[in-house]
């Protein structure tokens, strides 16, 4: 299994990231991949993947919550590290309207930006929306020429929306929230086209029932996975199969 997107280079882990990593092994997990959010997480991020280079692998960008005034110097300089070393992803940027709205014309130039240097680096992009998933659909409808691909992470909404996101030629990320009983994703998850479906935790947020509301991490890649064969009706390995083989397809692993 892949989790195609795992924030263990957080502080949640600090105390004990390599006993993570360890049980995320044990437990069948070939890859962790992680996302940037801002410039504080860089470093963290990058000295993880430094510590476990066979297993982590990191993408670069600007997380929408983390935009403000000084978006152009942000990504200034996070645009930098492309030149630095290499990355398997644009990732995470998106549009986010649940906290705050003040900067979503920066939102939008930000998200707009970094989806014009995947297509320049021929890199997936890694989408975060929330609230805003009709906006995010609009923005990249408008740049999408063939070239952009990517993944809608987390995803959790309709199959309107899966469809939609589909047609752009995007993937959907599965994560805990499937596995949460008032989430509607057991009527959903049957809809889905599975070629078009990867395996994350979003760690160390959103743990998966029967682990819900404490800290997540890459080990529970297998119960979304589980959930996803019991919904769809399909053995668990051949679950496994599809998702890790879409994963590897579309982060070139």
């Amino acid at each position: 299994m892949i989790d195609t997107h795992a924030h263990i280079y957080a502080a949640e882990f600090d105390h004990d990231r390599d006993e993570v990593v360890q049980r995320a092994l044990q437990n069948g997990i070939e890859h962790i991949l992680l996302p940037n959010i801002d410039l504080d997480s860089i470093e963290p991020m990058l000295a993880t993947e430094d510590a476990y280079p066979n297993v982590c692998r990191s993408m670069m960008g600007l997380h929408p919550c983390y935009v403000d005034e000084n978006v152009k110097q942000t990504l200034d300089t996070i645009h930098s590290w492309f030149e630095k070393r290499s990355f398997i992803a644009v990732g995470e940027i998106g549009i986010d309207l649940y906290w705050d709205k003040t900067f979503r014309k920066e939102q939008e130039w930000a998200f707009i930006t970094q989806l014009n240097w995947s297509k320049e680096m021929d890199l997936p992009v890694v989408i975060h929306t929330r609230d805003s998933i009709e906006e995010t659909l609009a923005l990249l409808s408008n740049e999408q020429d063939g070239s952009l691909r990517g993944v809608f992470h987390c995803f959790g909404g309709t199959v309107d929306e899966a469809k939609a996101i589909n047609d752009l030629g995007f993937h959907l990320g599965l994560g805990g929230v499937s596995t949460f009983k008032n989430s509607g994703m057991d009527k959903v998850i049957p809809e889905l086209a599975i070629d078009k479906v990867i395996l994350e935790t979003d760690c160390p947020y959103l743990a998966p029932v029967p682990h819900r509301g404490k800290r997540n991490e890459p080990a529970y890649t297998q119960l979304v996975l589980n959930r996803l064969a019991e919904c769809r009706q399909i053995d668990v390995q051949q679950a496994q199969k599809i998702t890790t083989l879409n994963a590897k397809k579309l982060f070139s692993l």
